[in-house]
């Protein structure tokens, strides 16, 4: 796949066909090429758990539990999100927020239908594969855009092999009964989880549109003056 092509494809796919499992080879295919993502020094910060099967089954149905006994979160080891969001950050959330749920037919004062749909996240959306990353917590903000760069590489590799996904920091608030499947080390944060597989093309959605270029980069370069122009 033309490398154009598999970012302006990828996306956050919130439905997966279950039946239509992933193989270990491609997944170490995917993971190895995307092991040569640029760090700092070389650091490569990443701890990556990937899960399937069995494995997988038991954490949705842990994180099912917590979900249908309203248990309350696990207190968040980082900020998702600053508090107050200046412009326009605040109103791109916002228009993200209102495109998600009116694709679902969830109104925005219907508190209870948006916990349904939240939940969904720890269901992996119905996908058969799970990643899992994690960063040592003594790394700093520079290590943690280092874990950027190398989950977008995973994603874009995904894509050239016809798979899809769904970063999901939303399982740093299950962070728990994550560790309790996965027996990480206490030195590691879980940063968030990323569901895999194929596309279930029946579950609709509305592609969330990006700022124009002229509000996120500037170029600065020779200007051509009238006198000297050809």
């Amino acid at each position: 796949m033309d490398v154009y092509e598999a970012v302006k494809s990828r996306r956050a796919v919130r439905g997966f066909a279950p039946d239509r499992k992933v193989s270990r080879e491609v997944l170490e295919r995917v993971l190895s090429a995307a092991a040569w993502s640029p760090s700092g020094s070389n650091l490569q910060p990443w701890h990556v758990y990937v899960m399937t099967g069995a494995p997988l089954a038991e954490l949705k149905k842990r994180a099912g539990e917590r979900v249908a006994a309203r248990d309350a979160w696990d207190e968040r080891e980082y900020e998702m999100y600053p508090s107050a969001l200046k412009s326009p950050y605040g109103e791109r959330r916002s228009a993200f927020g209102k495109e998600r749920y009116s694709a679902l037919g969830v109104a925005r004062e219907d508190w209870e239908a948006r916990q349904r749909a939240a939940s969904a996240n720890w269901q992996c959306f119905g996908a058969p594969a799970a990643l899992f990353c994690y960063i040592d917590r003594d790394m700093g903000r520079p290590q943690w855009a280092d874990v950027g760069m190398f989950l977008q590489t995973v994603m874009l590799l995904l894509r050239d092999e016809g798979l899809h996904s769904c970063p999901q920091m939303a399982w740093s608030v299950y962070r728990k009964t994550v560790a309790e499947v996965l027996s990480p080390p206490d030195g590691l944060i879980l940063y968030c989880g990323m569901s895999i597989g194929y596309e279930d093309v029946t579950v609709g959605y509305v592609r969330t549109g990006r700022a124009p270029i002229e509000e996120t980069v500037t170029f600065v370069e020779d200007s051509v003056s009238p006198s000297h122009a050809a």
